[in-house]
């Protein structure tokens, strides 16, 4: 009896561990439904912090409540929406966010960042998204011209680490036109502006459309620009290809879509 048993215990044993195996690999197959080509297959459960200017008005900044807002970060709102990304917002010193980026601190650097043969040596760049130039204001009562600051015959306020400070820096001060105290370094550029209007320096470079923000109300003037014909890209780490690949689609959906133009008249960028 009990030896004629013994072979229908171990179908019945079997086939249990056929039905064990089964439910395992279609609770797997579930679970792995995206496809290969969707970001929220290449970026699960993932945050993907953007790095952002917390003062670069119109691009990016904080509100009087601390929350992101601009151009920049509605149009990565809206690729990510897109896209299936979940996204969180860091405002960064600018002089250090290629640092952070490297450093995996943030994922994606979205605020106006020119791109550059020094900057495209340390990370990978979307394609072009906004041009931009730099201006220069003086104050009011300032006989100061461009040609005097193009010349070398000033003492210039710019931000660390942007173009004006760059451009100042190439063109001027290598050149010998100007001495290295000549250019005046700042955090921000309103703590530039604040030095312009109290006369510790005799004009301030920065990217015209920012920069126009923030004189409103100022007693200070634009004297014209220099032409830097500036292109601006998202940046992402050179060991991220398919994020970079992810945010040029969405850049190119974004740029063919109503909501661009809307974003642009939103923030008066006509």
């Amino acid at each position: 009896m009990r030896g004629s048993l013994l072979p229908g215990v171990i179908a019945l044993i079997m086939l249990g561990l056929l039905l064990v195996v089964a439910g395992c690999s279609s609770g797997d197959s579930d679970a792995t439904a995206t496809s290969p080509g969707d970001p929220a297959a290449r970026f699960p459960q993932k945050t993907l912090v953007v790095g952002i200017d917390g003062d670069y008005t119109p691009f990016s900044y904080l509100d009087s409540g601390g929350n992101p807002k601009g151009f920049d970060v509605d149009s990565m709102k809206w690729i990510a929406g897109k896209k299936g990304l979940t996204i969180r917002f860091q405002p960064t010193a600018w002089d250090g966010i290629i640092p952070s980026l490297q450093a995996g601190k943030i994922d994606l650097v979205y605020s106006g960042m020119t791109i550059t043969p020094e900057r495209a040596e340390q990370v990978n760049f979307s394609t072009p998204y906004w041009e931009v130039r730099q201006d220069v204001v003086v104050r009011n009562d300032s006989s100061i011209t461009l040609d005097d600051v193009r010349a070398g015959n000033t003492i210039i306020g710019a931000q660390d680490g942007c173009t004006a400070a760059i451009w100042v820096d190439t063109n001027l001060i290598m050149t010998n036109k100007m001495p290295e105290d000549g250019l005046k370094h700042y955090a921000n550029t309103p703590l530039a502006l604040e030095d312009l209007m109290a006369g510790r320096v005799d004009a301030v470079i920065y990217d015209d459309h920012a920069l126009q923000t923030m004189i409103t109300g100022r007693p200070v003037r634009t004297l014209g620009s220099i032409g830097t014909q500036e292109q601006f890209g998202i940046a992402v780490r050179r060991s991220d290809p398919e994020l970079l690949a992810t945010l040029n689609d969405g850049l190119a959906q974004l740029k063919a879509d109503p909501y661009w133009q809307e974003l642009i008249i939103k923030y008066n960028m006509q």
